[in-house]
């Protein structure tokens, strides 16, 4: 059943976020101020595989959850920018590594019955080492992991970054590299 939209109001507003209510007649419920956090920008993920060295992950801490965890490079879309161009510019501030033929995967809402945001997510093939990162404060240290140590670090919690969980996930399932780096 599609809910009918009547009016949104902003709470909050930012250059990073903006909170509303938005009155809407829920069928079999009524009218109600639902919140909806929207996003300003779009999110890219990048998920950097190579045949030799495996796939491309960030070591970082996260303030909100107050939790470590193994990432893969991702960040805001800038106005006017394209999402493959947004995804090889995070990536290489983030890693320091130019990622290789960005083929896109997939796109999706991570918390649709909340907010807006959208996340794209892409797989590289390879990558060059340009230096050490330029945005010093997103990673504690990097490193390749095979699909075998993804896949553990997935089966053991030391990735649960939605983002990068879907995309790792997405790309062990649909679109496996070849061998087992």
């Amino acid at each position: 059943m599609k809910w009918d939209v009547y009016d949104e109001t902003v709470l909050y507003d930012n250059p990073w976020v903006r909170l509303t209510t938005v009155d809407v007649d829920v069928p079999g419920v009524g009218r109600i101020d639902h919140h909806v956090v929207r996003a300003t920008s779009s999110v890219v993920g990048t998920v950097v595989t190579d045949p030799q060295r495996g796939v491309l992950l960030m070591w970082r801490h996260r303030f909100i959850t107050d939790e470590w965890g193994w990432e893969i490079p991702a960040g805001r879309v800038d106005a006017g920018e394209s999402l493959p161009a947004a995804a090889e510019r995070e990536t290489i501030e983030e890693t320091g590594w130019r990622p290789h033929e960005l083929r896109f995967a997939v796109e999706y809402f991570p918390s649709d019955g909340l907010s807006d945001q959208r996340f794209s997510i892409f797989v590289a093939s390879g990558a060059t080492h340009l230096g050490p990162p330029t945005d010093i404060s997103e990673s504690e240290r990097l490193e390749w992991h095979s699909l075998t140590g993804v896949r553990e670090l997935l089966q053991t919690g030391q990735i649960r970054n939605g983002l990068s969980m879907t995309a790792l996930l997405w790309t062990l399932t649909m679109q496996p590299p070849k061998g087992d780096r």
